[in-house]
């Protein structure tokens, strides 16, 4: 491959020359007092932060996501609705830890459940929703683990439906959130219940664990957790604008540690990042020759140019240039990808758009062949020529 810079036009270039409204601070890396951390802008697909998000820890409460997300599926595919009840065994009733409360004579419905784990972290409605789905919570567990394989979670082996300290209980930070994106992504219509200030059961109200709800900062739902393996965590989202991110943390040292931390990384992401376009898909990048068709040139076009994520005021520092096999053998079919654009950010690497044809080109004639043949036969006569001289 080549690149082949002057073939921009003067209007393509302008089209790659992106401007952000970030703060005119350089982007520094973010250090996290996490001990394992990772962050996801969902507008753009970008990870922005990745500290040790592959690796197996004890996820605590923040795995009852992964039990919510069971209900969610089996309330989408029609096995209940949100007013199924269910009954609360004697094992679920003796759960500790953070409870939302229910007797055995109670039939909470799932709507209530739902409730009851995403405001109130609620164990005895985590081994509640377990046994109504699957008959007993270890069933439940090889169920869940079995969906978490499905949906990529590699690092994920489920234990128990609460997050109970279990040698074998363990999600990686960057699993979190491919968990907490799939639960925005598809059960958007149950997302708010995560953001709900409190509940109330058995004439018991309890206040939405989950910290900077409301605080103006775009913080609006997920989970939670503690133990003394895991440390303060948290799982969360946070809307600013156009844009979305997705995070998760753990391993501090005290529930304040865990507020700071949550509200620096989403003032971190939204204020030191921009989202910003490259063009729009069939927008032409300029032209390329072509060898031995009926036209000469083919225009070059953008095919699809997703938005991408920049550190703040990298505009300046950007180098995009368009890279392919020059010149293009014909016969082109329009729609063909015939190279791409290399944006290069600072910082963050390369992205790729792909380039089109933007018109067909077949084969040229006789007449071209031959006078390409003879171009061709001319250059090798005059390279001869001057290596003869030197």
């Amino acid at each position: 491959m080549i690149t082949a810079i002057p073939s921009l036009t003067t209007a393509a270039l302008l089209a790659l020359s992106v401007a952000t409204t970030a703060s005119a601070q350089a982007v520094a890396g973010f250090e996290t007092r996490a001990t394992s951390a990772y962050v996801r802008d969902l507008s753009t697909g970008t990870v922005i932060l990745d500290k040790g998000a592959d690796v197996p820890l004890p996820p605590a409460s923040m795995s009852k996501l992964m039990t919510l997300l069971m209900l969610f599926e089996a309330l989408e595919d029609g096995r209940m609705t949100l007013e199924t009840t269910f009954t609360v065994s004697e094992r679920a009733h003796a759960m500790g830890g953070s409870r939302m409360f229910l007797e055995t004579r109670d039939r909470p419905t799932a709507e209530d459940l739902i409730r009851g784990i995403a405001v109130l972290s609620g164990n005895d409605a985590t081994v509640v929703v377990a046994e109504g789905l699957a008959g007993t919570e270890d069933a439940f567990a090889t169920m869940a683990t079995r969906r978490a394989r499905d949906l990529g979670m590699r690092h994920t082996t489920i234990a128990n439906s609460s997050g109970w300290p279990h040698p074998d209980h363990l999600m990686s930070k960057r699993d979190l959130g491919i968990l907490a994106e799939h639960i925005l992504t598809n059960y958007p219509q149950y997302y708010p219940y995560l953001s709900e200030r409190e509940f109330t059961w058995n004439g018991i109200t309890q206040p939405n664990r989950l910290p900077l709800l409301g605080s103006g900062v775009g913080m609006d739902g997920l989970k939670t957790g503690f133990t003394s393996a895991a440390g303060y965590s948290m799982t969360g989202s946070a809307r600013q604008g156009e844009r979305r991110i997705v995070f998760a943390f753990g391993g501090l040292d005290s529930e304040r540690a865990r507020v700071q931390e949550a509200e620096a990384i989403i003032n971190w992401a939204f204020r030191q990042f921009a989202k910003v376009s490259l063009g729009t898909p069939g927008q032409q990048m300029g032209e390329a020759p072509v060898w031995l068709g009926e036209a000469e040139t083919v225009p070059l076009e953008l095919g699809d140019a997703p938005d991408i994520l920049i550190p703040a005021l990298a505009q300046r520092q950007m180098v995009a240039r368009v890279v392919y096999d020059s010149p293009l053998p014909a016969p082109i079919s329009r729609g063909d990808e015939v190279g791409y654009v290399v944006v290069d950010v600072p910082d963050m690497g390369e992205r790729r758009v792909p380039l089109l044809a933007g018109a067909d080109v077949a084969e040229g004639g006789f007449g071209v062949r031959a006078m390409a043949s003879a171009q061709r036969l001319m250059s090798m006569v005059q390279g001869r020529a001057r290596d003869a001289m030197n």
